[in-house]
């Protein structure tokens, strides 16, 4: 039972096949709608521009790496209202930006969930900064993307930091990914708490450990090749996962009983 005394949802064992059909279905839906994919693609994108911006400007550009690697961590918040026109448009109802908004506003629970994936986002970031002040020194300063690179490939040091980095990213993104994965969709589709909601998330991961990874592993991918040219390329990759995500959650969790 969750802590508001409704009966848990119903987790669903998934296979590879599920994700393909999902992703499918969330292609389909982009194509369908396509302004308001670009639209919420457009705006993670400014988002990672203006924060790679803001770095150059205080001098902190080598930070632009991790933070790229990062950045895949705020993707299920940013995606939220992908999933309401997903959700929508399987409902047969009618699809406006003002009827999306008016939808999230009164979810009152996915305030939390923001909090915990943005609480995430910081302390990936506040780990790289301490990684950097341990390894590489603790007033480093890099002139430029590049030299920080360079330092990072051709020394011992650097190379530690790239493992560790790494490894400490890997397993945030891991416990991120169980936490949000159903719990934004859910959130919006039924009148659940947030605890009830990352709680369920978790045991769809549990459920079906290799597909729920490999998804995992290929949002990663996307996302970061994605970032590469600019983040230009999340203007279309984060709809299409967005919308995605939302077909897989209907696969994940069973229908309330009519």
């Amino acid at each position: 039972m969750s802590i508001s005394g409704k009966a848990d949802p119903v987790v669903r064992r998934i296979a590879a096949a599920d994700i393909a059909e999902a992703l499918g279905q969330g292609l389909r839906d982009f194509q369908a709608v396509p302004l308001y994919g670009l639209v919420f693609g457009a705006f993670y994108a400014a988002g990672g521009i203006a924060i790679v911006l803001c770095l150059t400007g205080f001098g902190l550009v080598y930070l632009a790496y991790p933070l790229a690697a990062g950045f895949a961590l705020i993707g299920p918040f940013v995606a939220i209202g992908l999933y309401e026109v997903s959700r929508r448009r399987e409902a047969g109802l009618p699809v406006s930006l003002g009827a999306i908004w008016a939808t999230v506003r009164t979810r009152g629970e996915i305030g939390w969930m923001a909090f915990v994936t943005l609480f995430v986002f910081v302390v990936w970031m506040y780990q790289v900064r301490l990684l950097i002040a341990l390894l590489l020194g603790l007033n480093a300063s890099f002139g430029s993307l590049q030299e920080f690179i360079t330092v990072v490939l051709t020394t011992n040091e650097g190379l530690l930091f790239l493992a560790i980095g790494n490894a400490v990213g890997a397993a945030l993104s891991l416990i991120l990914f169980s936490l949000t994965v159903v719990s934004f969709p859910l959130l919006l589709d039924r009148d659940v708490d947030f605890v009830t909601a990352m709680i369920t998330s978790v045991r769809s991961v549990v459920t079906s450990p290799l597909p729920m990874i490999g998804w995992a592993a290929l949002i990663v991918i996307l996302l970061a090749v994605s970032a590469m040219p600019y983040f230009l390329g999340l203007v279309v990759t984060l709809p299409v996962l967005g919308h995605t995500t939302w077909h897989l959650y209907r696969r994940i969790i069973a229908p309330l009983p009519a």
